[in-house]
């Protein structure tokens, strides 16, 4: 029974009557609402006992229509005055309602006429038409039905099949299975109504492509297809596909197709029916029916898809409810409703959180790289039919139905009317009736009523708000779609995302932004911003509130921490436990006051400012939350709300560039070691306006314009968020409590010279001042803009009985206020760990000590500076005094360690899998958790890493819960910066930290990695790279809580881009390499997450005893990909894009000479992908596809099946690790580069681009022994077997059966030839053999397919065969980028390239060409200081080259110097003795003979480099020391665990000119 049929409104007198306490009314708590509150509805209404309560409910509030619509009829006086003043005739329509009203009334709500008929004719029909119903909504009353009714039918072949799915596909046989079934028709005499639901669901499974099938082999028995049925049904065994098309015809689908909610809400089966609240499809609640594959990730993403769906169970009901109250004009009862509906559309976003990307959440975890494969098997059965996509989930279109959306311009407006076009009848029927009849959003807006309009307002920003379901769903997909899209999928199931873009995830969540605006835009108009944007500004505040008192809650007589009571009276606003409240502080007068002053304002404050673009923007937000016209600001308005502390960067350079830099206390504040400094605007000003003369500061501020120069200064403050600190009993509440705690800094030693001066924070001190001072006797009257935000990852968990556990330490206990008073006689235990400085600081201790006293509480207490204590005596249930030493809030939880792991500890792991909360400062949160471990260390685990596993566990379960607040700490800025290669090299792997850098600053977030409410996973999937656009789109950047945790992982500054004085092609080489870094990076970390998915899972290859074909399968995807496409990403266009630029750079550096000879880069390559190794490895992963399609075969070669896939997985992360290496060896090249004291930019150039192409030829020769390797293992290793012998014979009898066994009875043919081998190495080539090299690859690369001329057209693209090389939609638009990019520099330099490609062929050498221009001129010798990369093979080396590399140059020494300990030899890289890994690098004694002793001297005129020689010690030592110097820096700065990689050769660069000579290999 739902809340529509309460007669609280018309009979009950305000109370309701089944409550026990009968202080509540409305839906919070309400017995209608799934069973909230205990009591019999029959007794409470004298219901009858064999009469429906519903239908006697709505009988009973029936009423004639003259009761409804004249039952307030205008007195006489009233109609006289309209007579008089509009006429008679305006009476007939002023005095008497519409026809239109009355025959609403007659008939009924439209949107609830539709409900009853559908409530009436489904059960009949089988809900043909679509399920619909008051009490469950658009989900079926009863799931077992349809699966029952099919069972008891010939159908139950279908539903048979559908339980033996998952070990078909274990076993390759799914095409087998599907082919022996017969052919049972659809018609009504063979499969009753009831069961249609079942059937589709049954039969939709084994339509499509199963998205598994890696042979095109058609099955051993002739199977007739259904082609004649459509192009839907074309492929599709008859047994399966005229079933399918007679049940859907039956639906009403005029074309076969699959819905997500086919699969989903359909695909599911309760585990208790009695479990209703606060709905009955709880993720908890449900089991897949018939899953596909069968795994984990599978189920758990079904089930949460169906929990999204039954989250909105009671929707429907009450969106009916509101369209009967607009048309009886019944505004209480419209409210109740609206509130009802606001709280179903607030609970929908915990639906995806159980979807998880961690992989400790058990049963909740979704591997990424398991969602790929929706990708395939949720595709369209053909272009005319719609795809499955979450649009098809009903909330969606009907709530954007009952806002009334007006615009469907975007991606997924357009996909949702497809989609629209193709629901049930039913949810068109209901969608129709509420979008074009009695909408409630036009009748609350023509009301005037505030409580309406706000509660209206809520439902909007739960609906679609950054923060509500649209926000959460938008980040929940950017989240999985990053992981899984680096791995092989770039698009939701609805073919969002599918774009030509450079991160396919990052265009899904601009389309999804692009979608929320629309929805928007009726109620916030044209925003002009993401939604994104609007977290943490003041676009979150849309109430206007007022401080109503003050309190003390404790014994601290100066108020350190006060209750705040704020006025919410007819807001609409209402929250629940756990809710924040958004506050924008004003700033104190004092602090206005000294900035008016300075400025000369203080007889301006009324004066009109010219506002900027922010401040515009503030302005009209302001009139649409007062719902007036936009105000115009002015410079009190300025003043109170700009940003005046504490004083960031920006401002004061703003400042200083007004002031023309005329100001020393300004120069003084800039040189800060740290930011923000602790100081005002004001404090600036003050002193400045001494200092500046009057002139400058005259000209600065101009008071005789328009001001914009002071909106331009002084930016918009932020909004604060505080815990709210209260639950209430009304529905709609009139108040909010806040429990504030002071905030307090010390002056900068700036302003306060040598005294100790004392100030307080913006917000804290407006809302709760010091005791007597001013700002409390200083009468406020400016309204306060506020709002109400949810963190769905701090919330009391749905079930009462469920115990909680607290810990707080002093302001920290506000949110536990709301959980104690919502709980209070809950079934489930409440305790609180309370930790604070002294008694007299102890908060609310007399409210706690009356829950204690009734049972409601337990509280443990520990005081830092107290002995008073106080312990929880469980038998009085009271709060004893009791001497104790003062402690801190970890020693009380070892205190009671026990009962502390019991609570943390899942029930699968023998606890009570209880919900803890931590609130409170960093420090706090430290001791919390320092305190947890060492507890379950001592009393359960026998080391602290299985400490860390259990609470890894409890964070993944999402019962582990933070709110953790701190005012942001200064960040230094003037310690040692972290480097692009160092970043690199923290990715978690082989035990080394996990960093990620955001903004500028590099943080170790390896501890916090479990702890991140949105998964392990995605923090992984942005290690070692600068991750600041993810953080941007996430709203991470704008959020204070995120902000407090970040400051405690930061460990440094990241290095920016060096300055290269204007040389604009070394910026263009850095930009390429720290792309292709992060290229190298991102690849290694997402081939890291599919290695870890099916390797560590046993119960991937093994299904009891037997060989699982998923963990075979999984593997073949992995490594197919791989090997096809020669690691197609790293070693395609984009490392092709850099050898064409460097390449070009060291051909026009010698532009008086021959063009100098290359490394051939890309022969490497492509000998490498055709050498034998290469074809002996791709047989052998062919073999193993053969298996997936015939598992048959593969038992006899399980054992070595899987130590194949352990080999080649362990030689995959070393082959990425070591291009990852080579990256970050180049990429710290550019640190030095500007140090040398190069004659010209050209010759700086030629350096770096031969140094760097030396590093691409060391990472093209890596492939050749990366498959020289792997072709030594085979998966036919018998000796490893179970059954050595039955697998020999079994080879014997393939290969006689294919014929390749009687190759021994040939004559074989003697040849003096000998045998033909590729050559493994090769002369370098010219440079126009290069760009014939690069011309051929860009013509040969794939042409973009041309855009689909429609949606579906995209839907069934997705379907299609991969593209050639297995490249993902992400690699494969990177690497299209990269081969625009080329093109297009061809094209711009195609006249130097001409040039070149003219220059003396090979046959001319340098010797050559120096005795006939002339001898080397002795002016232009300069010394040699950086080694090239040692290199494969002297066969490879370039004469030419090596000759003009060996020119000489001086270094501008700077930094102090260092032992000679620098010059140590790098380790030799693990290699073969047969592999063509390059030679080590030497050091510079053993190094520099040999390259001297080989180099060509020549004469340079201008830009031609000249010959090298040994530079002095003495210079070059000072220059070597910079490295070492710095990192022992960044170490003492707190990054002294360092992952280390082997010895880079920048340490020899910082000594050496870069050098093309190669080093002799030493193997």
């Amino acid at each position: 029974m739902s809340e529509k049929s309460c007669p609280v409104s018309g009979s009950g007198g305000g109370r309701c009557p089944v409550d026990a306490r009968g202080g509540r009314m409305g839906s919070r708590g309400c017995s209608f609402m799934s069973g909230a509150q205990s009591g019999d509805l029959r007794t409470a209404f004298n219901i009858p006992p064999d009469v429906d309560p519903g239908q006697f409910l709505r009988q009973r509030e029936r009423k004639a229509i003259n009761e409804v619509l004249y039952s307030n009829i205008p007195t006489m006086d009233v109609i006289k005055e309209k007579q008089n003043t509009h006429g008679q005739k305006s009476l007939d329509m002023s005095l008497n309602v519409s026809e239109q009203d009355l025959l609403a009334i007659a008939l009924g709500a439209p949107a609830r006429q539709v409900i009853l008929r559908a409530e009436e004719v489904g059960p009949q029909t089988g809900w043909r038409d679509g399920y619909l119903s008051a009490e469950h909504g658009f989900t079926p009353p009863d799931v077992d039905a349809p699966a029952g009714a099919l069972a008891k039918s010939p159908g139950r072949v279908w539903s048979d099949l559908c339980e033996r799915m998952p070990g078909c596909v274990a076993r390759g046989r799914v095409r087998e299975s599907v082919a022996a079934l017969p052919v049972v028709p659809g018609t009504p005499d063979v499969i009753p109504d009831k069961a249609l639901w079942a059937a589709l669901v049954s039969l939709a499974k084994h339509n499509g492509s199963e998205g598994v099938s890696v042979s095109s082999r058609a099955p051993a028995t002739i199977v007739e297809m259904s082609d004649d049925l459509g192009d839907e049904l074309k492929g599709i065994p008859k047994s399966i596909g005229l079933p399918y098309y007679q049940i859907s015809k039956r639906m009403g689908r005029s074309l076969p197709h699959m819905t997500f909610y086919d699969q989903a809400d359909y695909n599911i089966k309760h585990r208790d029916p009695t479990s209703t609240y606060p709905y009955i499809g709880r993720f908890d609640n449900t089991e897949v029916r018939w899953p596909m594959f069968g795994d984990s990730s599978e189920k758990a993403f079904m089930k949460g898809c169906a929990d999204t769906s039954a989250s909105f169970q009671h929707g429907p009901d009450a969106i009916a409810s509101c369209q009967e109250h607009v048309m009886s004009k019944d505004n209480d009862a419209l409210l109740r409703d609206l509130i009802n509906l606001k709280e179903i559309l607030e609970r929908m976003p915990n639906a995806f959180h159980t979807i998880s990307l961690n992989p400790s959440s058990g049963e909740n975890y979704v591997s990424p790289t398991e969602w790929v494969r929706w990708a395939k098997w949720s595709t369209p059965l053909s272009k005319r039919t719609p795809a499955m996509s979450g649009l098809q989930f009903p909330a969606f279109l009907v709530v954007d139905a009952f806002l009334g959306r007006k615009k469907y311009e975007s991606f997924l407006g357009v996909e949702g009317v497809h989609l629209r076009a193709w629901a049930p009848s039913n949810w068109r029927a209901f969608m129709s009736s509420i979008e074009n009849y009695y909408r409630v959003p036009e009748y609350v807006a023509q009301s005037g009523d505030p409580r309406l309009m706000g509660a209206l307002d809520g439902i909007v920003e739960a609906y679609t708000g950054e923060r509500g379901f649209m926000g959460t769903h938008r980040y929940k997909v950017f989240g999985m779609l990053e992981v899984a899209g680096k791995t092989g999928r770039t698009e939701t199931n609805g073919a969002s995302g599918a774009t030509d873009a450079a991160r396919p995830w990052e265009a899904t969540h601009q389309e999804f932004s692009q979608a929320m605006q629309e929805r928007l835009e009726p109620f916030r108009g044209s925003l002009g911003i993401e939604p994104h944007e609007m977290r943490g500004s003041f676009w979150e505040c849309r109430y206007k509130s007022r401080v109503l008192s003050r309190a003390f809650v404790d014994s601290d007589p100066n108020r350190s921490i006060a209750s705040v009571i704020l006025d919410i009276q007819d807001t609409g606003i209402t929250f629940q436990p756990g809710d924040r409240l958004a506050i924008m502080p004003l700033n104190s007068w004092m602090e206005c006051a000294k900035v008016a002053a300075a400025l000369g304002l203080d007889t301006m404050l009324d004066h009109p400012v010219d506002l900027d673009k922010q401040w515009t923007r503030f302005a009209a937000h302001l009139g649409s939350v007062s719902r007036t016209p936009t105000p115009h600001l002015t410079v009190k308005d300025i003043l109170r709300r700009g940003h005046l502390s504490p004083l960031t960067e920006d401002l004061v350079m703003k400042l200083h560039n007004m002031l023309r830099a005329s100001s020393n206390t300004v120069l003084q504040v800039l040189a800060t070691e740290e930011w923000p400094v602790r100081a005002s605007l004001g404090d600036v000003l003050q002193a400045s306006v001494a200092e500046v003369s009057s002139h400058i500061w005259d000209q600065a501020f101009d008071l005789t314009g328009n001001f914009s120069w002071l909106a331009e200064l002084i930016p918009i403050e932020v909004p604060r968020t505080y815990s709210i600190s209260n639950y209430p009993e009304e529905l709609l509440p009139s108040t909010v409590d806040l429990t504030i705690s002071r905030s307090d800094y010390k002056l900068c030693s700036t302003f306060s010279g040598s005294s100790t001066i004392i100030r307080h924070g913006v917000s804290s001190n407006f809302l709760n001042p010091v005791v007597d001072s001013e700002d409390e006797f200083i009468a406020d009257d400016d309204e306060l803009l506020i709002g109400v935000s949810r963190p769905l990852s701090f919330q009391l968990p749905i079930d009462d009985a469920a115990p909680c556990m607290m810990f707080a330490g002093g302001s920290g206990v506000a949110p536990f206020r709301s959980f104690w008073q919502a709980r209070a006689g809950s079934v489930g235990r409440n305790m609180l760990f309370l930790g604070v400085q002294s008694r007299e600081k102890f908060c609310y201790e007399h409210e706690l000590r009356q829950y204690v006293n009734s049972g409601y509480m337990e509280v443990y207490t520990a005081f830092s500076r107290d002995s008073r204590g106080l312990a929880y005596d469980r038998r009085l249930n009271d709060l004893v005094e009791k001497e104790t030493s003062p402690r801190y809030i970890d020693a009380l939880i070892l205190e009671q360690g026990g009962q502390v792991c019991d609570m943390v500890m899942s029930k699968k792991q023998g606890g009570f899998g209880g919900y803890l909360y931590v609130c409170g400062s960093l420090s706090v949160f430290d001791s919390v958790m320092s305190g947890i471990r060492k507890a379950i260390y001592n009393h359960r685990t026998t080391s602290m890493e299985s400490s860390d596993e259990i609470l890894n566990v409890a964070f993944a379960e999402r019962r582990f819960m933070l709110d953790v607040f701190m005012t942001p700490r200064p960040l230094p800025c003037n310690d040692p910066t972290i480097p692009l290669s160092q970043l690199a090299m923290h990715t978690g792997h082989e035990g080394s930290k996990l960093w990620i850098g955001v903004h500028g600053s590099v943080y170790d977030v390896t501890d916090f990695c479990p702890m991140h409410p949105g998964g392990t996973n995605i923090i992984k999937s942005n290690a070692g790279v600068d991750c600041s656009k993810t953080f941007d789109l996430l709203g991470h950047t704008n959020n204070p809580e995120v902000s407090s945790l970040l400051n405690k992982y930061f460990i440094g500054k990241l290095s920016p881009k060096p300055n290269f004085h204007h040389s604009e092609e070394i910026s263009m080489l850095y930009d390429l390499w720290s792309d292709y870094l992060r290229t190298s990076v991102e690849t290694l970390v997402a081939h890291q997450f599919e290695v870890q998915e099916f390797m560590g899972s046993s119960n991937l290859w093994f299904q009891g005893s037997m060989l699982n074909m998923g963990g075979v399968r999984r593997f073949y995807h992995h490594q197919s990909r791989l090997l096809q496409s020669g690691f197609s990403f790293l070693y395609g266009p984009k490392l092709q894009e850099l050898y064409l630029k460097l390449s070009f750079t060291l051909a026009n550096s010698a532009t008086n000479s021959n063009p100098s000879h290359l490394p051939d880069v890309l022969g490497i390559i492509s000998r490498a992908k055709c050498s034998p190794d290469a074809m002996a490895t791709s047989n052998e992963v062919s073999q193993i596809g053969q298996f997936t399609a015939d598992s048959e075969a593969a038992r006899f070669h399980e054992r070595g099946i899987i130590n194949y896939a352990k080999t080649s997985v362990k030689l995959n992360m070393e082959l990425l690790q070591g291009i990852r290496e080579e990256a970050c060896r180049g990429m710290d090249v550019f640190d030095t580069v500007m140090d040398l004291d190069a004659p010209s930019e050209t010759q700086r150039c030629y350096y770096l681009s031969a140094f760097l192409i030396n590093v691409i030829e060391r990472i093209a020769i890596r492939l050749e022994g990366f498959y020289a390797k792997l072709a030594e293992h085979s998966i036919y290793t018998p000796e490893i077997e179970q059954n050595p012998a039955r697998s020999r014979w079994n080879l014997v009898r393939r290969k006689i059966r294919d014929g390749s066994f009687f190759v021994l009875t040939q004559d074989v043919a003697l040849s003096t030839s000998g045998p033909k081998s590729p050559r493994r190495g090769q002369t370098s080539v010219e440079f126009d053999q290069v760009i014939s090299q690069i011309q051929q690859n860009i013509n040969n690369a794939p042409r973009p397919a041309p855009a689909a001329l429609d949606l579906t057209e995209i839907h069934v693209a997705r379907g299609r065969a991969p593209q050639k090389g297995g490249m993902s939609a992400y690699e494969t638009s990177q690497s299209g980028a990269a081969v625009k990019n080329m093109s297009a520099f061809l094209n711009s330099n195609l006249r130097s390239i001409r040039r070149l490609s003219k220059m003396p062929t090979s046959s001319v050498s340098i010797e050559q060409l120096m005795n006939t221009y002339g001898q080397p001129n002795k002016h232009h010798q300069f010394q040699v200081t950086l080694p090239t990369p040692p290199l494969s093979r002297s066969p490879s080396r370039s004469p030419s080259l090596n000759g003009d590399a060996g020119s000489r140059m001086n270094i501008r020494g700077r930094g102090r110097s260092s032992s000679s300990s620098s010059l140590t030899q790098q380790p030799p890289l693990r290699q073969r003795s047969n592999s063509n890994l390059p030679s080590p690098p030497m050091s510079a004694s053993a190094a520099l003979p040999n390259m001297l002793s080989k180099m060509n001297r020549r004469q340079k005129p201008g830009s031609v480099p000249p010959s090298p020689a040994r530079i002095p010690e003495d210079t070059m030592m000072p220059l070597l020391s910079r490295r070492a110097t710095h990192s022992s820096m960044v170490s003492a700065a707190g990054a002294g665990n360092l992952h280390k990689r082997g010895p880079s050769m920048t340490g020899s660069l910082r000594g050496f000119l870069l050098q093309e000579n190669r080093v002799s290999p030493t193997f």
